[in-house]
């Protein structure tokens, strides 16, 4: 089991490319960050909380939505942004249901990225795990 930095920035996200591209620009950042190629994999790390997390909405086997859900279930109020490719009124809604603090839209523009992780509080930590 993989246990996750604290201080780390989570992106979880089943496109490979998306993944290697958020890691390079939160790392050249200043950014600890960790990714995810599933919701499955990154709900079977230990339940240390990351500082925020970055992920898609269409995921095979279970959503976007449906991983906040359960962290939501499991007490887990960490900072969330969504990314779809998308976006709709239904995700816009249920998103706000779950308290996600920004839903935007694939492929993600730097700027939302930095104004997430800068509006969630995480502090600067060097390198990656």
């Amino acid at each position: 089991m993989k246990e996750v930095d604290h201080c780390a920035v989570a992106v979880v996200d089943d496109d490979p490319d998306v993944r290697d591209s958020l890691r390079f620009l939160l790392d050249v950042m200043g950014h600890p960050v960790e990714t995810f190629a599933s919701a499955a994999e990154f709900l079977s790390t230990a339940m240390q909380s990351p500082a925020c997390l970055i992920l898609d909405n269409q995921m095979p086997n279970m959503t976007g939505l449906e991983l906040v859900e359960t962290l939501r279930a499991r007490g887990m109020g960490i900072p969330v942004l969504l990314m779809t490719g998308s976006l709709s009124p239904a995700v816009v809604a249920r998103a706000a249901e779950l308290g996600i603090d920004r839903v935007i839209e694939k492929p993600p523009c730097d700027e939302a990225l930095v104004l997430f992780i800068n509006a969630s509080g995480r502090p600067r930590g060097r390198g990656h795990r």
